[in-house]
């Protein structure tokens, strides 16, 4: 059975003062169906996924909020003075790169382990037919 995220981070955030969505409001908030509370919180199965490493990464006690907040604001600030004009669409790629930069700041991944396994998540993706899962040989 797949987690309800989405009550996953309202439980979090309840339980922890947290924000671990970073969804709080201002810049750089992910969509959160304001307008139309029927959306999804997440467009795409991977951004459900990125969400759920680093709750769990949390959890498990590799990084606190206030780390996370930081890596993921810091993310945003530098995406917003490359040109990223912040209409929410590009928030679960920082939250990402955030989650990447954070994991190799502890160590919990080396910098060339990380590129290797992108580059192979990469090359697995343009061999794989539309519509079909992606997989990694073994």
């Amino acid at each position: 059975m797949t987690p309800d995220l989405p009550g996953l981070a309202r439980e979090r955030s309840e339980t922890d003062g947290g924000d671990p969505a970073g969804t709080a409001g201002g810049a750089g908030s992910a969509p959160r169906g304001i307008d139309d509370p029927a959306s999804p919180v997440f467009r795409e199965p991977w951004e459900a996924q990125a969400f759920a490493m680093a709750v769990r990464l949390h959890e498990a006690g590799h990084f606190t909020w206030g780390e996370w907040a930081s890596a993921l604001a810091d993310q945003i600030q530098q995406a917003q003075a490359a040109g990223d004009p912040d209409l929410g669409d590009t928030y679960y790629r920082h939250w990402l790169a955030a989650l990447e930069r954070l994991v190799a700041a502890k160590g919990l991944i080396s910098a060339e382990e990380l590129a290797r396994r992108k580059a192979e998540w990469d090359a697995a993706a343009r061999a794989t037919p539309h519509g079909q899962p992606i997989e990694l040989s073994r």
